[in-house]
């Protein structure tokens, strides 16, 4: 099955082998931004990034297909809970995003008693954001300081506000939640809603989007909360990619409360119509892959040797995979599914076998 493996670079992510039959000497490929070490290495061929996994692209394709970066300020007190802030730090390294940290100043923070953290900013020399996110831990002293608070309130130029477990307590003191939806920890529902009765607050949802107000429930929440900012900011299949790269296959897209007319899942409410292209698939050298329905994320994977990989849905009958091959699927006049080809072999057809 080893084998079977290498071949399927249709399907395969981490494929060392995924590059063009002649290669340009001159040609430089890189890592696509992930605001790891790796964004500075440069590599002479195609394949995948030897630190990230992630597929590597050309130096003219950076150029054309980076979108602006979104800067994005992670406010950090004592006493922060360390999930809350670094799971979705990762999501927004993955996407790319300009990610630093701000503290009241710039003395070591310390994280649950085990973390040092050292802020890259105090609130008097950060830069401006085009995010400010706020975390739990420590929220009842940190979010009661009023230098934070008024802080907060000169960010005129912020477009999104995002909070997770009760960071939603600094939204909410410098007068962002007035008037909107939110939620918190489970634990500090009843006080938000007490102290706060402008705000609606919800208990049973696990984020609320007011559509520039983003706020979740506590811990792992937020990463479905930053999931979600992100599929609205870069798309659903961006999104779905930075879980797929996260192994965060919990992820249920849309799993919260959505307030806002920017949806970005409106294009999934119905997803019967990816059952046509499930099934059994010829492929190279005698080998087959099988296509089937991913229900939670209401989308499409390849199974090989027991292990998932996604399909993305770009349009039509047109789909990418992980390493970005595009995938087109071929109907007879009946509009049943006969088979496909992708942009790594346009000449073949590689027939369906069985649904």
């Amino acid at each position: 099955m080893s084998k079977l493996i290498v071949s399927f670079i249709f399907f395969i992510s981490i494929s060392v082998l995924s590059q063009t039959s002649v290669q340009n000497p001159n040609k430089i490929y890189v890592c696509p931004p992930c605001a790891s070490s790796c964004d500075t290495i440069e590599f002479n061929k195609p394949g995948t990034c030897t630190h990230c996994n992630m597929k590597l692209i050309s130096k003219e394709q950076l150029k054309k297909s980076t979108p602006k970066r979104k800067k994005i300020a992670f406010y950090l007190q004592p006493g922060i809970e360390i999930l809350d802030f670094a799971g979705p730090m990762e999501v927004f390294a993955y996407a790319n995003f300009e990610v630093f940290t701000v503290s009241k100043t710039k003395d070591p923070i310390i994280s649950q008693g085990i973390l040092k953290i050292l802020p890259d900013y105090d609130i008097k020399d950060a830069p401006q954001a085009d995010i400010l996110a706020f975390f739990g831990g420590n929220s009842s002293t940190a979010f009661n300081d009023a230098e934070v608070i008024n802080w907060i309130k000169t960010q005129q130029k912020t477009q999104y506000h995002f909070s997770v477990c009760t960071g939603a307590f600094a939204l909410a003191k410098s007068g962002v939640l007035n008037g909107k939806t939110a939620t918190t920890f489970h634990s500090a529902l009843n006080k938000l809603e007490k102290e706060y009765p402008e705000i609606n607050v919800r208990k049973d949802v696990r984020f609320v989007d007011n559509g520039k107000v983003i706020t979740t429930a506590g811990i792992s929440a937020g990463i479905d909360g930053a999931l979600h900012l992100v599929a609205k900011l870069r798309g659903f299949n961006e999104a779905r990619k930075i879980a797929y790269h996260m192994e965060y296959d919990k992820w249920t897209p849309g799993e919260g409360l959505i307030l806002s007319d920017d949806n970005p899942y409106e294009k999934i409410k119905n997803s019967k119509h990816l059952e046509t292209y499930t099934g059994i698939y010829k492929y190279l050298n005698n080998t087959t892959v099988e296509l089937k329905m991913n229900t939670r994320e209401k989308s499409l994977y390849a199974v090989v040797d027991g292990m998932n990989y996604p399909i993305f849905h770009v349009k039509n009958t047109t789909f990418t995979n992980i390493a970005d091959h595009e995938i087109t699927f071929i109907m007879d006049k009946n509009k049943d599914i006969t088979g496909f080809t992708s942009s790594e072999h346009p000449n073949t057809l590689f027939h369906k076998l069985s649904k």
